[in-house]
């Protein structure tokens, strides 16, 4: 009769489990999977599919799309838009967080175009010193400046009837944004130092781990090159919104770093045991995908065995980068002028738990841990004497 219960919470009705004992009293049952996510056949996900892309006027499968590891509905989301713009020629927009693979759709969306066997080319601006973005981006002429030794192509040259990747637009400095705006207008570049233009072919795409609308507003991204860049705008889920997908990455990355280290000396290959692959399932991931695929490489590396355990694991997670708390408004209060104890631990309490239940994507049970809680039970509580919905 558990087993029963255990299918039918972790399956078609989602529930937390609890056991009791005498020893131990009442508690909640831990299950390390989700048994809907992880062990599930396939084929009985196979006609839902087909009806969905059938009704949603999807284009037939596209194998450019397979390294893309997704079972939520969030990622399926955006995968059917980036399939659905990537034989046009239009813009894409590709905003989400740090670590959560805009640059990986990006690829799979050129490999999906017509233009597939023209050149990808990359440009980070994070990486490119603001004086150099011109030059970079457009090329220079022999002499244009110190240190131009000879002629040089940029990167709009250099992706001509191909695909340009524009990687951390948000890092773009407000005067490199009209010659962007410019070149993008005009379909034609001007090399420093050159006396008349090129003409250029370029199919854009654009990543930021910002929100531009919000940096429109606060008048550091142009408007006008924000729309002209936004034709078609895909946000990318992170890691802690894409439920379902965390089991199925942990196995393609380990087999990924498996494949990667199988040459090195001395290595053996790696496997998760339970507790570790339940705590890796229940960690929050601020980095997304790259982290968990770092945390994975770490892991494999601090094993000495070909069983990543417990242990190992914890050792090879990162401790998320703690907020400074000096300037906290709520801790800097003149006590002096009298404060309201009471709205203040509301406040700390609310902001806490809002931020364990988004980080969790409202899982309760793994919510309460984080906040310390005994069981769900407490944390529902907690919700409901601070109003902060479930």
């Amino acid at each position: 009769m558990a087993a029963v219960w255990i299918i039918l919470a972790k399956t078609r009705f989602p529930a937390d489990l609890i056991e009791s004992s005498i020893r131990h009293g009442v508690r909640t049952a831990s299950v390390p999977f989700d048994i809907s996510a992880d062990f599930l056949p396939d084929l009985l996900e196979r006609p839902d599919r087909a009806l969905e892309r059938l009704t949603a006027g999807l284009p037939p499968a596209a194998p450019e799309f397979d390294a893309i590891c997704h079972r939520s509905p969030a990622m399926s989301r955006a995968i059917a838009r980036a399939r659905r713009a990537a034989p046009r020629s239009i813009p894409i927009l590709i905003e989400g967080e740090s670590g959560t693979g805009k640059e990986l759709l990006a690829r799979a969306i050129h490999q999906a175009s017509p233009r597939r066997a023209r050149p990808f080319v990359t440009v980070n601006y994070g990486a490119i010193a603001p004086d150099l973005i011109e030059s970079e981006l457009f090329g220079h002429e022999k002499g244009a400046f110190t240190g131009a030794a000879g002629q040089r192509q940029g990167y709009f040259e250099s992706a001509h009837l191909g695909t340009l990747f524009l990687d951390e637009l948000g890092e773009l400095p407000k005067p490199a944004q009209v010659k962007l705006l410019r070149a993008l207008q005009e379909g034609e570049v001007t090399r420093v130092g050159a006396t008349g233009p090129t003409k250029v072919d370029v199919r854009i795409l654009a990543a930021t781990n910002r929100t531009l609308v919000d940096e429109v507003a606060a008048g550091r991204f142009r408007e006008d090159l924000f729309y002209r860049l936004a034709v078609a705008v895909i946000h990318l889920p992170p890691l802690r919104e894409r439920e379902g997908d965390a089991g199925l990455l942990l196995d393609r990355l380990l087999d990924q770093v498996n494949r990667e280290s199988e040459t090195e000396p001395g290595y053996s290959h790696k496997i998760l045991s339970v507790t570790a692959r339940k705590l890796l399932l229940e960690h929050p991931w601020p980095g997304n995908v790259r982290e968990m695929q770092n945390t994975l490489r770490r892991a494999a590396v601090w094993t000495p065995g070909p069983t990543i355990d417990l242990e190992d694991a914890r050792d090879a997670l990162l401790p998320s980068p703690a907020r400074d708390l000096a300037g906290d408004p709520t801790l800097t209060q003149d006590i002096a002028q009298g404060i309201d104890l009471n709205a203040t631990i509301d406040q700390v309490a609310r902001h806490y738990l809002e931020q364990a239940m988004r980080l969790t994507g409202g899982n309760k049970t793994r919510a309460a841990r984080l906040l310390g809680f005994g069981n769900p039970t407490t944390l529902s509580n907690w919700l409901k004497k601070h109003g902060v919905d479930a």
